[in-house]
Formats: C-alpha cells, structure tokens, sequence
C-alpha cells in the first residue's frame, strides 16, 4: 500500500503536514514518530526471538523423541 505513494505522493504528505501542523510542531511529531518506530520494531524482534527460540526447542525435542524411537 505504501509503496504506491512514490516521490509526488511524499511530498504532498510532508507539504500538507507542514500546513496543518506547523513548522514548529513538525520536529517534535517526527521524534515521537520515530520513537514509536523503534519501539515497534522492539516489540517485534522479541516475539520473532521468543518464536524462534520456541521452534528451536521443539526441534531439539523432536530430534531426541526420534533417536529414543531407533533405539
């Protein structure tokens, strides 16, 4: 959906932004607009992590459980 926006689009966003909201308002709604970035991104890497460790452990397991069923 983002990818449509292209260069004209962005600028459009930006001008309008500037318009509504000021020149200075702008800076500050970035920095909470990046901070709120980088605590999603921190949220997401920790689930990614907890799944990853999640699946790792089922394999140990299963590997275990297969070579128990050979002997």
């Amino acid at each position: 959906m983002l990818s449509n926006i292209g260069v004209p689009g962005l600028i459009l966003i930006l001008v309008l932004a500037l318009i509504i909201f000021g020149p200075n308002k702008l800076p500050e709604i970035g920095k909470a607009f990046g901070k709120s970035l980088r605590e999603f991104k921190r949220a997401t890497d920790g689930i990614t992590d907890d799944i990853k460790a999640e699946l790792k452990n089922d394999i140990q397991v299963a590997k275990k459980e297969s070579i128990n069923e050979k002997k």
